[in-house]
C-alpha cells in the first residue's frame, strides 16, 4: 500500500512539474511568435493598409527643415570631444542616442543608412545622421530594440566598427549580429549587470515585429530600462498606450527619464481616426506613459528624420511641449533634442 502511494505520489509530482515547465509566459505563443502584454490594444483587423493612399498623402508633406533643427557636424564633433569625460545624452538622429554613463558609452538602435527598407528601397531620410558612422565615439554597449528597418539598420551594423561592443536585444534578433563577440538575448523582465554602477533590463513594449512578408511577430520587442549608480532611464523606443506602464510605473518608478517616440502617429485618411496609431504614440500619449511611469523627464525622440506617417514633420515637439501642463510636467522638462546635440546628464536630470 505504501509503495503504490509512493508511486502515485512520484507519478503527480513529475507531470505538475512537466506542466509547470511546459507553461509559457502570456507573450510566448505557441509558434514560437508573440503578442503584447495581456490587455494592450490591438489593431482592427478590418483595417486594410493601402501602400497607394499612404504614398499620396505622403507627397503632400513638406519638407520644410529649420535651421536650427540639426547642429553643423563639426560643432558635433568637438561638443562629443569636449564631454568626452562627462556624463552625456547625444541625438544622432530617430531613435539613436549616444548615452555616456561613467566609462560605458551606449548606443541605441544606430541608424546611419540613407533609406530604412531593403537593399535600395524604404522611405529615405530628409535630415542626415548628426555625424558619419566611422566618427562615432568608442562603444561599449548597443542597445537593439526590435526589428522594424528604421532601427535595425544592417548596413550600419555589417559596418559598425565597434564589433566588440556587447549587444543587447530581445530574443531571436542575435543572427544579425554574427560578426560580433558578445551578443546577448533578453526576454521580458531579464537583466545583465554591465558593472557595478550599470544594469540592463529588457521590459515590455506595446509594439510588434516585422521584416518581410511572412514573418510577423517572430522576434520579440521590448524596451531597456537603464540603471546608472542611483538614476533611472526608460528607453521606451517604439510603443503605443497600455497599461503595462502603470504596472512598470509601480515596480520600476520613479524614473528620473524616459526616452519615447512621439512620432509616427497619423495614418488618417487610411486609419479611420486622424493622429491614433496602436503601435506608436502621440505627443500627448508620451507624457501619458512617462506619467503613468512616474518619469520626471521626458525626452522626445522617433520624429524629425524621416516621412513615416502623415502629420507634419515638425508637429510632434510643437505638441509634446504644448501638453505637457495637462500631464503634469513643466514645459523645460518635456525636452527636445536638436539633432547633434550634446547635453551633460546632470543637467538634463536635474531637480525639477
Amino acid at each position: 500500500m505504501k509503495k503504490s502511494l509512493s508511486l502515485i505520489f512520484l507519478i503527480i509530482f513529475f507531470f505538475s512539474n512537466v506542466n509547470s515547465m511546459d507553461k509559457k509566459p502570456y507573450h510566448h505563443l505557441s509558434d514560437g511568435t508573440f503578442r503584447n502584454v495581456e490587455g494592450s490594444p490591438k489593431r482592427d483587423p478590418n483595417i486594410k493598409w493601402s501602400y497607394k493612399i499612404f504614398n499620396a498623402e505622403r507627397k503632400k508633406i513638406k519638407i520644410d527643415i529649420p535651421m536650427d533643427h540639426v547642429i553643423p557636424r563639426e560643432q558635433v564633433l568637438e561638443s562629443l570631444k569636449e564631454n568626452k569625460n562627462n556624463d552625456y545624452v547625444a541625438w544622432i538622429g530617430h531613435a539613436t542616442f549616444l548615452i555616456k554613463l561613467g566609462n560605458t558609452t551606449i548606443i541605441t538602435d544606430p541608424l546611419f543608412s540613407k533609406n530604412t527598407g531593403p537593399l535600395i528601397f524604404g522611405p529615405k531620410r530628409y535630415v542626415d545622421a548628426a555625424i558619419k558612422l566611422s566618427e562615432i565615439p568608442k562603444i561599449d554597449l548597443f542597445l537593439l530594440t526590435h526589428n522594424h528597418y528604421d532601427h535595425l539598420d544592417t548596413s550600419t551594423i555589417r559596418k559598425f566598427p565597434y564589433k566588440k561592443a556587447k549587444v543587447i536585444t530581445p530574443l531571436k534578433l542575435s543572427e544579425y549580429f554574427k560578426n560580433f563577440r558578445d551578443v546577448n538575448e533578453l526576454d521580458w523582465y531579464e537583466e545583465i549587470i554591465i558593472n557595478k554602477d550599470l544594469k540592463i533590463t529588457l521590459l515590455p513594449a506595446v509594439h510588434w515585429s516585422k521584416r518581410g512578408l511572412f514573418d510577423d511577430n517572430k522576434t520579440l520587442w521590448g524596451s531597456f530600462l537603464i540603471e546608472y549608480k542611483d538614476k533611472k532611464i526608460f528607453f521606451a523606443s517604439d510603443t503605443g498606450v497600455g497599461n503595462i506602464y502603470k504596472d512598470l510605473g509601480l515596480k520600476y518608478g520613479p524614473i528620473d527619464l524616459t526616452f519615447i517616440n512621439i512620432g509616427a502617429y497619423n495614418f488618417y485618411p487610411i486609419m479611420p481616426v486622424k493622429d491614433k496609431s496602436v503601435y506608436h504614440t502621440s505627443p500627448e500619449e508620451a507624457l501619458e506613459v512617462a506619467r503613468d511611469l512616474k518619469s520626471k523627464k521626458i525626452v522626445g525622440m522617433h520624429w524629425g528624420t524621416i516621412v513615416l506617417s502623415l502629420e507634419p514633420i515638425m508637429e510632434p515637439p510643437i505638441r509634446l511641449k504644448a501638453s505637457s501642463e495637462k500631464y503634469g510636467y513643466k514645459k523645460k522638462d518635456a525636452i527636445i533634442f536638436k539633432i547633434g546635440e550634446v547635453k551633460k546628464l546632470r543637467d538634463i536630470i536635474k531637480d525639477r
